[in-house]
C-alpha cells in the first residue's frame, strides 16, 4: 500500500535539501512533480555521469518524479504555477524568504491560491536573525556548528565531505510535511513547514553546545578519535584500516580482557568514558599496537569475537562489493537514458512491513513531461509550443 498515493507534490527544489525532501514522500507514493529551469536547474549537472550531463545526485534524489522546465519570472510562467498550485497538496521550495515571495511561492500568495495548501521550505539559516535572506550550502550549516572545528584538528578543521547536513534537513522537511498533511485531515487546515540547514546542524552539535555552555569546556579537534569515549578511532592495520568503537563500562572491560590487559581496568586515565576520551591519545596508541600486524579480516574476527563494535574503513568500490551491502538490497539498479551501466540508487532509508515506499521509476530527463503536465492543465497543443519559443517552458 502507498500511503501518500492520492497526494500531489510540487517540487521546486534545488540541489539536495528541497529535492529529496520530496523524493520521500514519492517513493511512499504520492505524486511528485519536479519544476526545474528551462536549460535545467544546477543540480542536474553535478557529478554528471550520463550522456546528457545528468548527475548521480540528480539521480538519486529525483527518482519517482515527473519533470517539467519553468519559468516563473515570467507572467505566463506565473499563470501555470498558479494552476499547478490549484491542483497541489504541498509545495516544496529551498529558496530564502525573499527569493519565494520573488516567484510567488511565498505562504501568504500560495494560501491566496489555494487555502488548504502546505508549503514546505528550506533555507540555509532559518528565518529571524540577521542570515536569514543568505544563500548557503551543506558545508556552511556544519561550519557554524561547531562540527569541523572538533572534527579536524587545531590547525586544520575538517568538514564532513557526505552532506549530511543537507540529507538530515531533507528527512527532517518530509517529517514535518508528513505531520501537516495529518494536521489537515483533521483540521482542513494547510500550514508552513520550516526547515533550515543551520538547524539541521545545530541538532547534530547539541550534546557539544550544551558542554560547552555548562561547563566552559573548549574543546578542540582530535581528528578520527572521540573525545567522549575510547578508544574510539580509526586503527591501521596491515592491508587497511579499521573503525573501533568502544563506549561504555561493559565494553571497554571486554576490549581489555580482548587484548590482554585487564590492568587498564585500574589505570585512573581510563576510569570512566569521560577520562578515557580526555586520555583517548593513549588509548588509540594501545589499540592500534594490539592490530597492527594484523589483516582487516583477522583484525574484526577478534572484535567480533570479543563482542566490541568494529568495522571496515571501505572505499566506494569496496562498498559496492561488500557482501553484506548487496545482500541487504539497499542499493538497486535503474538505469536513465545515457548511462553506461545501471546506477544503484539507494532504496527510502526507513522500512515499513505493511506500507514500505519503493523506486517505480528513473528521475527524469530535462523537462521529460512539460508538454503532458501542461495538457493536464487545459494548455492545447499550440499554446505549449507558443509557450516553449517564448522559454516560459
Amino acid at each position: 500500500m502507498s500511503v501518500l498515493n492520492g497526494y500531489r507534490v510540487l517540487d521546486f527544489g534545488r540541489f539536495i535539501a528541497g529535492p529529496y525532501c520530496a523524493t520521500l514522500l514519492a517513493d511512499f507514493g504520492a505524486e511528485v512533480i519536479r519544476i526545474e529551469k528551462v536549460n535545467g536547474s544546477e543540480d542536474r549537472y553535478m557529478n554528471p555521469v550520463a550522456e546528457d550531463d545528468s548527475g548521480a545526485l540528480f539521480l538519486q534524489v529525483n527518482r519517482n518524479k515527473r519533470g517539467m522546465t519553468l519559468n516563473p519570472t515570467r507572467p505566463a510562467g506565473r499563470e501555470i504555477v498558479e494552476k499547478l498550485v490549484r491542483t497541489a497538496d504541498v509545495v516544496v521550495a529551498n529558496l530564502p524568504p525573499a527569493g519565494l515571495k520573488a516567484i510567488g511561492l511565498d505562504y501568504d500568495t500560495l494560501v491566496a491560491i489555494k487555502p488548504d495548501i502546505i508549503l514546505t521550505t528550506v533555507s540555509a539559516f532559518g528565518r529571524g536573525g540577521p542570515y536569514s535572506e543568505r544563500v548557503g550550502f551543506d558545508g556552511l550549516g556544519q561550519g557554524m556548528s561547531g562540527g569541523p572545528y572538533l572534527a579536524g584538528f587545531p590547525d586544520s578543521p575538517a568538514r564532513d565531505v557526505l552532506p549530511v547536513v543537507d540529507f538530515g534537513t531533507a528527512m527532517s522537511a518530509a517529517y514535518g510535511t508528513l505531520a501537516a498533511l495529518l494536521h489537515r485531515e483533521k483540521t482542513g487546515q494547510g500550514q508552513m513547514v520550516e526547515g533550515a540547514l543551520l538547524r539541521t546542524a545545530l541538532t547534530y552539535s547539541n550534546a557539544y553546545l550544551i558542554e560547552q555552555s555548562v561547563l566552559g569546556r573548549n574543546r578542540v579537534g582530535t581528528g578520527n578519535r572521540s573525545q567522549l569515549s575510547g578508544p574510539s578511532d580509526i586503527l591501521k592495520v596491515r592491508d587497511g584500516w579499521i573503525m573501533v568503537q568502544v563506549v561504555g563500562q561493559p565494553l571497554f572491560e571486554r576490549w581489555v580482557n580482548m587484548i590482554g590487559q585487564p590492568e587498564l581496568l585500574s589505570d585512573p586515565r581510563f576510569r570512566t568514558d569521560l577520562d578515557r576520551g580526555d586520555n583517548g591519545e593513549a588509548l588509540s596508541r594501545i589499540a592500534s599496537e594490539h592490530v597492527k600486524n594484523l589483516t582487516v579480516i583477522e583484525a574484526l574476527a577478534a572484535y567480533e569475537k570479543a563482542m566490541v563494535p568494529a568495522g571496515p574503513l571501505l572505499s566506494p568500490q569496496q562498498t559496492l562489493d561488500d557482501p553484506h551491502v548487496q545482500q541487504i538490497g539497499y542499493l538497486q539498479p535503474h538505469d536513465y537514458p545515457g548511462l553506461p551501466s545501471p546506477a544503484p540508487l539507494a532504496v527510502t532509508p526507513v522500512h515499513l512491513t505493511d506500507s514500505d515506499a519503493e523506486i517505480r521509476h528513473r528521475a527524469p530527463t530535462l523537462g521529460e513531461h512539460t508538454d503532458e503536465i501542461m495538457a493536464e492543465l487545459g494548455y492545447e497543443d499550440s499554446a505549449i509550443s507558443q509557450l516553449r519559443s517564448e522559454r516560459v517552458i
